[in-house]
């Protein structure tokens, strides 16, 4: 399926250009069916979609790892079948598993997978690399004795060795605790700043729509949407409006039964409705029709989760 990116790049000015791509997997089933995607220089850029959407596929497909069935895809304009090695040495890949042999240390670590890119000794950047991601002072310990942030951070460090200008974060914050994560996230923004282009699949809403850009959602092997985070935040005419009675409600009043409302346990009135349908004001007029004493009252604009839930829905209603 074809969604069309209003902020496309040409070639030149486009970190990654996907085209019809499509993957089959032995035994028949169809992981991607025709994605069209373009992701330009200098974004954070968002993948999201659930569990099965086809957002690792298409990952491992840019990485190498996975065989495309058809299409086309250039990563920093260089085109995975026919220059194979430039675009591999274009991106770097950070995995969602943690894993490392248990007696490597930090900078034996990079020095081995930067022998795997062909570095030379003399252009090596392990002791700026563990320096940049705050581990200098653990460069000779054991991998074993890392905490799971700095585990985290050497993954990143691995896949920096060869200086791509992409770097692919794979849920990169899965499994970590709160702090973990503000701390990660912080840690992308300063990539970012030095000019990396970031590629974050994530089923983290909050972390999508605090970090990227632009967004894409997958689902069902097709791209859903794609645009940037506030444009797909505003398609949503959508808005909740909380009402905090004077007494708790033990029923939703006649007055809004033809309305989207529902009752938390504080007993206060919770409902979803469309500005353009609707106004507060209204709402509030009936409230006063059943004699309802407000003592507060609150909206909240509609957040990413609710578009992607919007969306991924309404595609699998049409399937």
């Amino acid at each position: 399926m074809s969604v069309q990116n209003p902020h496309s790049e040409t070639f030149a000015d486009a970190a990654i250009e996907i085209r019809g791509l499509e993957k089959t997997y032995a035994g028949g089933k169809q992981a991607l069916k025709g994605i069209d995607l373009t992701i330009p220089r200098g974004s954070i850029f968002g993948l999201l979609g659930p569990n099965g959407a086809g957002k690792s596929t298409t990952i491992n497909i840019l990485a190498g790892l996975v065989r495309k069935t058809a299409g086309s895809a250039r990563i920093w304009g260089f085109d995975i079948d026919e220059h194979p090695r430039n675009a591999k040495a274009s991106i770097g890949i950070v995995p969602q598993e943690v894993y490392f042999d248990a007696f490597f240390t930090p900078r034996e670590m990079l020095e081995f997978q930067a022998g795997y890119y062909n570095i030379p000794a003399a252009q090596r950047r392990s002791d700026e690399i563990l320096e940049i991601l705050h581990l200098s002072d653990k460069a000779n310990v054991y991998s074993r004795t890392l905490s799971g942030g700095m585990k985290r951070r050497l993954l990143v460090g691995k896949a920096m060795v060869h200086s791509p200008p992409i770097l692919v974060l794979d849920e990169p914050t899965a499994g970590v605790d709160v702090e973990l994560r503000q701390q990660l996230w912080e840690y992308v923004r300063e990539l970012h700043e030095s000019g990396v282009t970031i590629v974050l699949t994530t089923h983290y809403l909050e972390e999508a729509e605090e970090l990227c850009d632009q967004i894409a959602i997958i689902n069902q092997g097709e791209l859903v949407t794609c645009d940037t985070t506030p444009n797909l935040l505003r398609q949503l005419d959508e808005k909740l409006l909380i009402i905090r009675p004077t007494q708790a409600l033990s029923a939703i009043p006649p007055s809004f039964a033809d309305l989207n409302a529902s009752l938390n346990d504080e007993g206060e009135l919770l409902i979803h409705f469309s500005p353009s349908s609707i106004t507060v004001g209204q709402i509030l007029e009936r409230a006063h029709r059943d004699n309802i004493g407000i003592s507060d009252l609150s909206t909240r604009e509609s957040d990413l989760e609710d578009i992607f839930l919007q969306l991924t829905r309404a595609r699998q209603a049409e399937d």
